[in-house]
């Protein structure tokens, strides 16, 4: 089994900047892809960002330029640093753990990111 527990969500300006943290823990195999996903009021599950082990990266057309992930292997931890945050990014953000060799998903319990004045 695997866990997976989020910090850094809260508050902030439209403008400013947040850094999303993600542990994992448990049964994880050195191969795999963490990302992070969020979903807004009414709506339904999107990707944000993803990583592989071997650090490819992937983000959503919404966030290029704005938001960058990046992991560290030693301590099974993601991260998401946003900038230049819009009312829009306004989401509960969840992490993501995908291990290819168990063919299984894993989430987090999800961390709220407000962007208003």
């Amino acid at each position: 089994q695997v866990q997976l527990v989020e910090s850094g969500g809260g508050l902030v300006q439209p403008g400013g900047s947040l850094r999303l943290s993600c542990a994992a823990s448990g049964s994880i195999f050195r191969i795999n892809v963490m990302g992070w996903y969020r979903q807004a009021p009414g709506k339904e599950r999107e990707l944000v960002a993803t990583i592989t082990s071997g650090g490819s990266t992937n983000y959503a057309d919404s966030v290029k330029g704005r938001f960058t992930i990046s992991r560290d292997n030693a301590k099974n931890t993601v991260y998401l640093q946003m900038n230049s945050l819009k009312p829009e990014d306004t989401a509960v953000y969840y992490c993501n753990l995908y291990s290819p060799t168990l063919g299984a998903h894993y989430w987090g319990q999800g961390t709220q990111v407000t962007v208003s004045s």
